[in-house]
């Protein structure tokens, strides 16, 4: 099979970093949303179950299909919203499945209707590199930010990486997650509750439908992840070189419409067990899809493949995987995850200031993004991009192009 030929370490290395770093990162929220629903103990693993599942098929089917990298994970800020909204409006679990349905047609349809892409495709590469930046960008900072905690561990992380980089520069990440693994467990940090293996079973719920469910949840959840998770997810695509490029004579890239429409009906099927909202990924996305992943564009698929197959084994084990992740002191999940994205942080930057004519609407885009500046509940994501664009609007809109 292709795919075990086309796989390496360094892809394996970055599957299992996204993993961990998108897990972790925000499982509490999802507990917490969870929660808010009045979730039972069984119910919170079924939606470990329909998450890990759905993020797993959505990334592995597509990625070895299309022999692209792929990846779909769950709604962060989408979480966060219901958690708010379900403590404010006293809804339930059956309301809020409900919710999940509706907010799964709406993306659906916006990915049936192509106008999300079209949106997207009209917004320029220095403003989308701009944007994927400073979505990135605060996870570089949190990375070294880290060491104020935990010192010893960021430093011997970054020796280490440097090193990897010179010497072997295809296995630096991983070398330097192994060398922190073993830094950890020597000093015994890792922390975490008593594991207990064993398959999780799925819960079932009847959804109940409601007009305030669907104000107050599902449309909420429908604009902070379009706005707040597939743009930059969008964006991730676009940097990495990954968008469709036939009209400049390349390949196709990723259907992203059609990516989008898999994520709704996906969510859709699965909402009753727990699916609130699967999207584009973004931080994890730029994990795979970077040159630390393979220095082969046309071998990192791999990589969101491995990350995909290891999601799937979250959803079967459920609380147990869930275990063993959170036993990753933060410091370490911070550390590896700046360092992974140090190579695209820097290319997105790159790209976003190369053209003069852009510079300054793409510096916009960017501080306003890295600000992490929430209105009217929408993240900085897509009010970076809408600061970028009225620069860009305000600075060039009606001029004629300067003679050379």
């Amino acid at each position: 099979m292709r795919f075990f030929k086309d796989l390496s370490l360094s892809a394996f290395t970055a599957g299992f970093v996204a993993v961990l770093v998108g897990f972790t990162s925000s499982v509490a929220i999802v507990f917490q949303a969870a929660l808010a629903l009045g979730a039972t103990p069984a119910m919170v693993a079924s939606w470990m179950w329909a998450l890990g599942i759905g993020m797993g098929l959505c990334s592995l089917v597509p990625s070895l299909w299309l022999r692209k990298p792929v990846m779909v994970a769950w709604s962060t800020p989408g979480a966060a919203v219901l958690a708010t909204a379900a403590t404010a409006g006293g809804f339930g679990m059956a309301e809020g499945v409900g919710a999940f349905i509706l907010c799964a047609v709406l993306i659906t349809l916006a990915g049936a209707t192509g106008w999300f892409e079209r949106v997207m495709n009209r917004i320029p590469l220095a403003l989308a590199s701009a944007l994927l930046a400073g979505v990135l960008a605060r996870f570089g900072l949190s990375g070294f930010a880290a060491a104020q905690t935990a010192l010893p561990l960021v430093v011997l992380m970054l020796l280490t990486y440097l090193l990897g980089k010179r010497l072997v520069p295809r296995y630096a990440v991983p070398l330097t997650l192994l060398v922190a693994i073993v830094f950890v467990a020597a000093r015994a940090e890792f922390t975490g509750p008593e594991i207990q293996f064993g398959l999780t079973m799925p819960v079932w719920v009847t959804p109940t439908f409601s007009l305030a469910a669907f104000i107050s949840m599902s449309l909420p959840l429908f604009v902070v992840t379009m706005a707040s998770q597939n743009l930059p997810g969008v964006a991730a695509i676009q940097s990495a070189g990954y968008a469709d490029r036939r009209q400049e004579g390349g390949d196709a890239g990723i259907p992203i419409s059609k990516v989008i429409t898999l994520t709704g009906l996906v969510t859709l099927v699965l909402a009753p067990f727990g699916a609130f909202a699967l999207n584009l990924s973004a931080i994890t996305a730029a994990i795979c899809m970077g040159p630390e992943a393979h220095s082969n564009p046309a071998r990192r698929y791999t990589a969101a493949a491995s990350c995909g197959a290891i999601y799937i084994v979250i959803g079967l084990f459920g609380a147990a995987i869930t275990g063993v992740l959170t036993a990753f002191p933060k410091e370490l999940v911070a550390a590896i995850a700046g360092l992974a994205l140090l190579g695209t942080i820097g290319g997105a930057l790159a790209a976003a200031l190369k053209d003069e004519t852009h510079r300054e609407a793409a510096l916009i885009t960017f501080l306003v993004t890295l600000s992490g500046v929430v209105i009217a509940g929408v993240g900085s994501a897509f009010w970076g991009v809408v600061a970028g664009g009225v620069a860009l609007l305000v600075q060039h809109y009606g001029r004629k192009p300067a003679v050379t």
